[in-house]
């Protein structure tokens, strides 16, 4: 194949990789967000199945794009086909330089916390005394090693990158369904889903139940869903691609969607949703009160597991957008060339590890300059930098569906969106509204991740090849597609 890449990914490795990225550490810390910002279980419920949804329709719109060109790198691919080099090109360096990469160390620092939660547990004489300093430096520590295993692992081949992706998967299942079944074997309170309205703490915040106050749960419900499109990363490594990964694309978020609702389920079993809100680790809080001090450990075990796998399958599918910008001359160059042994794209990997740990590093030496570091706020600040422009690029990938539809009917297209109007006029609705809410409250962190994608027009008028900075041409999309069949 021209590309050098192997096709050694079936439907179960796809799909362990869509259900890894989805289930991370939203599901444990989301549903107090959620319940806060709605203030009744019922709109609690809808923040979940409209997110879930609206994920769906998206789904089915990625659906089509990847089986019409199964090509590694994801939206950039995309983009760069239905709109302009440039485009695609500022997605990409948004998506190393802002979100992307800045969301393997959000979660890393996950990780860290709970296994420095769990360490404290079980040997608390080892971290007794400890200041926020040295606290915040350990739990650095901890993440950075977290992504330099994972990204030395998935130097070895995309074959050992799907079994992990497969075996932790699994784990994460069994997890939830461990955590649903305590929660509801043990003494389950159903009167808490008929309890009245929790008044929103903030007089500024949404009135509970009303239209306003679901928009701004939906924030935390994406964010629970996100990374589903994550299988389109390694289209080039995907047997079958054209039906694969449309399968794995529905069969994973429908299986996440149905395990939320589950959990979600459990936790208001043992939890009021005033409890939710004033606890804000539900998990955490739910399986202490069904099986004692041991759900606690428990939890954190279940959420070290999670991203633990959502990590690596960040850190796998990720360095594929890097190695398709740098083949196609739109990115550092160096990065192009595969491994020769494990035709793995090592290069682009270490590059991303390398910046991962600077913004890390930057993370941990911000919070440490406060007056009184916090290391809880590390991860809601990556959060809150990333969300507006993800956002902003995303929308324009959902788009390209109908702009490619007109641009290049010719193509084949082995999955067509059914009611494209209907479908894509529904999911542009809902991510419009979000986008100018996210906007509206997070303002600073919006117009700073902005700021930050633009730099990326320096490299583009200065380095790259001014043939590489025109229009792709209609023979040019073609001839691609043909040498990597």
């Amino acid at each position: 194949m021209a590309s050098g890449y192997e096709r050694k990914l079936g439907l179960s490795e796809t799909l362990s990789i869509v259900v890894g990225r989805i289930i991370g550490s939203g599901i444990f810390r989301t549903p107090a967000s959620i319940m806060l910002a709605v203030g009744v279980v019922s709109m609690f419920y809808g923040a979940w199945l409209v997110g879930g949804i609206i994920t769906i329709l998206s789904a089915l719109l990625f659906a089509e794009l990847v089986a019409m060109v199964p090509r590694s790198g994801g939206p950039y691919v995309y983009l760069r086909l239905a709109y302009h080099p440039m485009v695609a090109f500022l997605r990409g360096w948004a998506m190393f330089f802002v979100s992307e990469t800045a969301s393997i160390v959000a979660v890393a620092l996950v990780f860290s916390a709970y296994a420095l939660g769990l360490l404290d547990q079980i040997r608390p004489e080892l971290l007794a005394g400890a200041d926020p300093f040295h606290a915040l430096m350990l739990r650095g520590s901890i993440a950075f090693l977290l992504i330099w295993l994972l990204t030395l692992a998935n130097c070895f081949g995309v074959f050992l990158s799907g079994v992990i992706q497969d075996i932790f998967s699994v784990v994460k299942i069994g997890a939830l369904l461990l955590i649903a079944a305590a929660c509801f074997g043990s003494s389950p309170d159903f009167s808490h889903f008929g309890m009245e309205v929790i008044t929103p703490p903030d007089a500024n915040a949404p009135e509970a139940g009303s239209l306003a106050a679901l928009f701004a749960a939906l924030r935390y419900s994406f964010f629970a869903y996100s990374g589903w499109e994550g299988a389109t990363y390694v289209a080039e490594e995907v047997k079958q691609p054209e039906k694969n990964l449309p399968r794995s694309l529905f069969l994973g978020i429908g299986m996440v969607m149905v395990l939320y609702l589950l959990v979600n389920t459990a936790y208001l079993a043992q939890l009021s949703p005033q409890d939710m809100v004033e606890n804000r680790a539900v998990a955490v809080e739910a399986m202490t009160r069904a099986i004692g001090l041991a759900g606690g450990v428990l939890v954190a075990l279940a959420i070290m597991i999670s991203t633990f796998g959502n990590v690596s399958s960040q850190v796998l599918v990720k360095s594929r957008t890097w190695h398709a910008m740098a083949r196609d001359g739109l990115f550092f160059q160096f990065l192009s060339p595969l491994s020769s042994t494990y035709r793995s794209p090592n290069r682009a990997l270490v590059f991303q590890g390398v910046w991962a740990s600077c913004l890390l590093g930057m993370a941990v030496s911000g919070e440490l300059l406060k007056p009184h570091p916090q290391d809880n706020n590390l991860y809601e600040a990556l959060i809150d930098f990333f969300s507006f422009t993800s956002t902003v690029f995303n929308v324009l990938t959902l788009a390209a569906v109908a702009v490619l539809r007109k641009k290049l009917p010719e193509l084949p297209r082995p999955f067509r969106v059914p009611y494209l109007p209907l479908v894509l006029g529904l999911v542009m609705l809902v991510q419009g509204a979000f986008l100018v809410y996210t906007f509206m409250d997070k303002p600073i962190h919006s117009l700073a991740g902005v700021a930050l994608t633009l730099t990326g027009l320096i490299y583009w008028f200065f380095f790259v090849d001014p043939e590489k900075r025109k229009p792709v041409r209609h023979d040019r999309i073609l001839a691609e597609l043909e040498k990597n069949d």
